[in-house]
C-alpha cells in the first residue's frame, strides 16, 4: 500500500479560523507570537491561540492534558480550518494515545509545524490528511500561505553547498512524501501504526546529541522494517553536524552508510528542517524526487 486513502482538506479562504496551539514546548513569550498572528492576519485568516499556548510546566507548554486539550479542542471544532503549532521542543509524543483521530478523518485539516511536531505528523498520515513540515516564519512565510490557500504545489531545489549534498545519488523516484525529524520518525516507530511502502522519506536533524544519535534512530528505523519498501530519501538540512566528527567520521559518513544501501534515489542538500529559513512542505501527498536535476516537487496539500 502505497499511502493511506488521502483526504485533501478544502483550501483555506478569507476569514477561516486558524488555532494556534502549543503540543510541545512553549515559545519564550506572548509576544514571540506576534509575528505568527501578524502574518495570517495578512492572510485575510482569523487566528486563534489555543487557551494553554503559553502555559509553562518544565520545559512543556502544561500539562499534557491541557495540551491534548486545546489540540484537540481546534480539531472538533467545524469552524477551524487548520492547527499551527506555536514552536516544537519536546512534548508531543506524549500526546499520541489522546489525539481525536475521529474527529481529524470526519473533518480533515492540516496541521503546520516541523521537529518536534514530527510526531504528530506520524497521526496525520496514518489518517489519510496531509500535513505541512515547516512553520509560518521567516523567508518563506508565504509559501506556507500559498499551499493552504492556492492549493500551490511545491517545488524544492537541493543546494550544492550544503553538507547532505555528498550523499546524492542518480535516478528519480515517484510516492508521497512522508517523514520529518529523524528522531522523532523513531520514536513513534512500533507507537503509530502507518506505512510508508511506495513513498519518498524525508530525513532531516538538529545535533541534539552526537553521531551515535543519529545512527540508532537510523538503525531502529531500518530494524523495525519502517523503510522497507521506500522508494527514495530526501535528505534535508543536518547543518548542526557541520565540522563534526566522532573518531574520524562525520555525519556524511553516518548517513552514507546506512542509507546507500537501501538501493534508492537519494537527494540530498534540500533546505528543509533546522534551518534559519527552511523551506516549508506538504507531508502525506505525491511528491516526485530527481536527484539528477537536484529537486523535489511535492502537490498540492489541499484541494
Amino acid at each position: 500500500m502505497a499511502s493511506p486513502l488521502t483526504m485533501l482538506p478544502a483550501r483555506l479562504l478569507p476569514r477561516d479560523r486558524v488555532v494556534v496551539v502549543s503540543p510541545s514546548s512553549w515559545p519564550d513569550s506572548r509576544a514571540d507570537l506576534d509575528p505568527l498572528l501578524d502574518s495570517l492576519q495578512s492572510w485575510g485568516l482569523r487566528p486563534e491561540l489555543g487557551a494553554h499556548v503559553v502555559d509553562r510546566r518544565g520545559y512543556m507548554a502544561g500539562t499534557d492534558a491541557d495540551r491534548l486539550t486545546d489540540l484537540n479542542q481546534a480539531l472538533r471544532d467545524p469552524d477551524v480550518r487548520a492547527v499551527i503549532a506555536s514552536t516544537g521542543g519536546c512534548g508531543s509524543l506524549r500526546l499520541l494515545r489522546g489525539v481525536d483521530q475521529d474527529a481529524l478523518e470526519r473533518d480533515p485539516k492540516p496541521l503546520v509545524g516541523y521537529s518536534d511536531i514530527t510526531a504528530l505528523h506520524q497521526l496525520w498520515r496514518r489518517s489519510g490528511v496531509p500535513a505541512v513540515h515547516g512553520a509560518v516564519d521567516g523567508a518563506h512565510r508565504d509559501a506556507v500561505r500559498e499551499q493552504l490557500m492556492d492549493a500551490a504545489p511545491t517545488l524544492v531545489r537541493n543546494d550544492p553547498g550544503a553538507i547532505t549534498a555528498a550523499l546524492t545519488t542518480t535516478g528519480r523516484a515517484s510516492g508521497d512524501l512522508v517523514g520529518g525529524n529523524l528522531e522523532m520518525l523513531a520514536r513513534t516507530a512500533g507507537v503509530v501504526e502507518t506505512s510508508w511502502q511506495g513513498c519518498i522519506l524525508l530525513l532531516e536533524a538538529n545535533k541534539a546529541a552526537g553521531l551515535g544519535m543519529v545512527d540508532r534512530a537510523l538503525a531502529q528505523l531500518r530494524l523495525s522494517g519502517a523503510l522497507d519498501g521506500i522508494t527514495g530519501v530526501a535528505v534535508g538540512s543536518f547543518e548542526e553536524f557541520a565540522g563534526y566528527q566522532d573518531r574520524g567520521w562525520t555525519i556524511v559518513d553516518t548517513l552514507h552508510d546506512l542509507l546507500d544501501d537501501l538501493g534508492v534515489p537519494i537527494l540530498g542538500g534540500l533546505p528543509l528542517g533546522h534551518l534559519p529559513d527552511p523551506v516549508p512542505v506538504p507531508l502525506g501527498v505525491p511528491a516526485v524526487l530527481d536527484a539528477d536535476a537536484g529537486q523535489l516537487s511535492v502537490g498540492a496539500l489541499v484541494r
